[in-house]
């Protein structure tokens, strides 16, 4: 029996996947799952492209790599392939969790683990009659937030499914808290509700953190993390412009966040995860913010080179020149004075503000190529591909 890398698209991750797996001598089998048609009858299962028969590729697999990137479909496939009997990394019942920040946030809570002040309101911003009168909900729901969290320390408004930064909005006056609940119309990243946060003091950086366990083994958290950092929004996502360097974990740090896959993981017999947090550093600053900016404006400079080749199109064609061109600048970048000036003053606030620290989010498919791996020295796809050996009877 093998294992099999179920994906959406073929990009930079699936890529280091099957780079990877060559390297560890693994047999790895390919599901592109969304160009599949999924058959079930009297006559059993089968599952079919236009041009490829993929049934017997299904029979052959014990362990399925979810990496459809889509939430809903890496669910749905997380479900599917279950019900055939598969073992999944990571399980419909992870996905599920992990789908859902409140549910994220509820499960971290339940254990005793440090989470942000986040309120959930069921009630949609707009409700429609039958008479198609349309009911405005959004002061009400303002009234709700700000009776839990003071509005001058900034309510964040969040979808709840969202990635990437989408439909995350700050609100620091009463105009800005009734505009934002209003566009959460209920859609495929926000299904129903409303759910605000407080707004956590993290200076410029926020950390993921990668924790991961095979099957009969304890789970074991990477100890250095990537910080994503910035001053261009108090949203640090990457997508929005924001550079990336190493931070060095602190051993509670690494012992909570081992916890969180533990807590999150519970059931599933492996798993992996990156875990999103912050630290509420709130006045406790080592340098002066125009220094960082000077420096980060230099990094930005030295991160240019990494950028084009991150947007050379031979990766499609010829991925592992591509590959060690990548690693070549991004080891640029990171030697860069810059750069080691701006992970300092990162390691140096993480250290000192070690207390503080809250997980918001857990990525159950964690994109990992162009940034963690470079960032952390840890390549996710190996502990990936052996938690699914793992799982091989």
């Amino acid at each position: 029996m093998s294992i099999a890398l179920l994906y959406e698209r073929s990009e930079n991750d699936e890529a280091g996947i099957k780079q990877t797996a060559q390297q560890l001598g693994i047999n790895l089998k390919f599901i592109p799952f969304r160009k599949i048609a999924l058959a079930i009858s009297k006559e059993g299962f089968s599952a079919k492209t236009k041009g490829k028969d993929y049934t017997e590729t299904f029979n052959q697999t014990a362990v399925i790599l979810n990496r459809a990137q889509s939430k809903n479909r890496r669910l749905q496939a997380s479900y599917i392939m279950e019900m055939l009997g598969k073992k999944t990394i990571n399980t419909s019942q992870v996905e599920f969790t992990c789908y859902s920040k409140l549910r994220t946030l509820l499960n971290l809570w339940k254990a005793g683990l440090p989470v942000p002040k986040t309120v959930f309101v069921p009630c949609d911003a707009s409700d429609f009659m039958k008479n198609h009168k349309e009911i405005h909900n959004e002061n009400d729901i303002a009234d709700l937030f700000q009776a839990e969290i003071p509005l001058n320390d900034g309510i964040v408004i969040k979808a709840d499914a969202g990635t990437h930064g989408k439909m995350i909005m700050l609100s620091k006056t009463r105009e800005e808290l009734t505009a934002n609940i209003k566009e959460t119309k209920p859609n495929i990243i926000n299904p129903i509700g409303v759910v605000a946060q407080e707004l956590i003091n993290k200076w410029f950086y926020d950390l993921r953190i990668i924790v991961y366990k095979e099957k009969g083994k304890q789970a074991v958290c990477h100890n250095k993390a990537l910080a994503r950092a910035g001053f261009k929004d108090f949203r640090t996502n990457t997508f929005l412009g924001n550079l990336v360097f190493e931070a060095k974990l602190p051993q509670n740090v690494i012992d909570l966040a081992t916890k969180c896959g533990n807590t999150l993981g519970e059931g599933s017999e492996a798993w992996i995860f990156a875990l999103d947090a912050m630290i509420d550093v709130a006045n406790n600053k080592q340098v002066a913010e125009d220094f960082l900016k000077t420096q980060l404006d230099l990094a930005t400079q030295a991160y240019v080179p990494v950028q084009k080749v991150k947007a050379d199109e031979t990766r499609l064609t010829d991925f592992p020149t591509w590959n060690n061109k990548l690693e070549q600048t991004f080891n640029m970048y990171a030697n860069s004075d810059s750069y080691q000036k701006v992970k300092n003053v990162i390691d140096e606030n993480i250290e000192n503000n070690k207390n503080a620290l809250v997980f918001h989010e857990a990525n159950s498919c964690p994109e990992f190529w162009e940034n963690t791996r470079l960032v952390t020295g840890l390549n996710v796809a190996i502990p990936l591909l052996k938690a699914a050996q793992s799982l091989i009877d």
